[in-house]
């Protein structure tokens, strides 16, 4: 257990939740420049980004309405018990720098910043932005001679390849372009949820062509939760994992504010208890994307969404707090 006070989110009993500056969780801000930054294990950050979007924009004012909502986030794991903040030293590391007129340089901005904390050994935990924001972070922290792993909740693959005649970088090609540059392990690959109309009656072929574990929803249904989540534990295997969250993988009436909806999907408890089932792998990065306030002003997506967070928080400091008392 870590017992660095320095790293805890301020008590909600000394200020009320509706106060003070709006940080994830409360915790304090540490800047990748600031010293206290070698201390870190886990960095929350925020890519205020969306023009990776081909439909409904809004995502990238998700990072700030989850900070506000994140403030009902606490101390222990309500059911795990597991306490993140005396696991881990975690910290808001702020926003990366983005480019909202330039879809190459935000990539590159993006790469930039993450890389900066992994340099440092801090996991990353992301709050999109839109989903094309998952492959900048690949980028800065996959090592190609042991490509990452993945566990994927969306209601779309995200393997597509072009848009609009050329447009090889949307949200919608993420995961294609990871396989392609050698991040992402497609045989380590699994993709829970997806469902949805298609363009054409190829769309599914290419991931499944790589050997991407997909479980489409009504799949998901027949087999239940705990079920697919023992699935995903069997195909990532051992070596290092990425969880990505797109909340378009909810069901629209837990999580409307957002770019993509698509009816029938899972429920946010079920979410939970998928998350809940992947303690002790080695997530090395996370993210939770596709929050688009604009589509729910009250707050309720945001908050779903940084409820998960608090979720994969929790999985990634008992990994780091377990791999810390192995090392002493």
């Amino acid at each position: 257990m870590s017992d660095d006070a320095a790293f805890r989110p301020i008590p909600g009993d000394v200020l009320p939740r509706f106060a003070g500056v709006p940080t994830f969780m409360r915790l304090p801000h540490v800047p990748p420049d600031d010293p206290r930054a070698e201390r870190v294990d886990i960095g929350l950050i925020g890519v205020p980004w969306d023009g990776g979007t081909t439909n409904r924009p809004g995502a990238r004012h998700g990072p700030r309405q989850m900070r506000d909502l994140s403030t009902m986030m606490r101390n222990v794991h309500h059911v795990t018990g597991v306490q993140p903040f005396r696991a881990a030293r975690c910290a808001d590391m702020g926003d990366s720098p983005v480019n909202p007129i330039q879809l190459d340089d935000t990539l590159a901005r993006v790469e930039a910043f993450v890389a900066a904390l992994h340099a440092q050994a801090i996991k990353p935990l992301t709050a999109g932005g839109d989903h094309l924001i998952t492959l900048p972070v690949m980028r800065a922290i996959a090592d190609r001679a042991r490509p990452l792993g993945m566990v994927h909740f969306d209601a779309h693959t995200d393997t597509w390849d072009r848009y609009f005649g050329g447009a090889q970088y949307t949200h919608g090609t993420p995961f294609r372009r990871a396989i392609e540059e050698g991040l992402l392990d497609p045989k380590r690959t699994i993709q829970i949820g997806i469902r949805g109309g298609l363009y054409n009656a190829t769309d599914k072929e290419w991931g499944l062509a790589q050997g991407i574990r997909v479980v489409e929803i009504e799949e998901y249904f027949d087999l239940g939760p705990d079920r697919v989540a023992a699935l995903a534990r069997e195909t990532v295997g051992e070596g290092p994992v990425y969880v990505s969250f797109d909340v378009d993988g909810l069901d629209p009436v837990y999580a409307p504010g957002t770019g993509t909806p698509e009816i029938g999907g899972y429920s946010t408890h079920e979410a939970q208890r998928m998350l809940r089932a992947l303690r002790g792998l080695d997530i090395v990065g996370a993210d939770v994307v596709e929050v688009s306030p604009p589509f729910d002003p009250s707050g309720t997506t945001a908050l779903v969404g940084v409820t998960l967070m608090w979720e994969i928080l929790c999985l990634m400091a008992e990994r780091v707090g377990r791999d810390r008392e192995g090392a002493s």
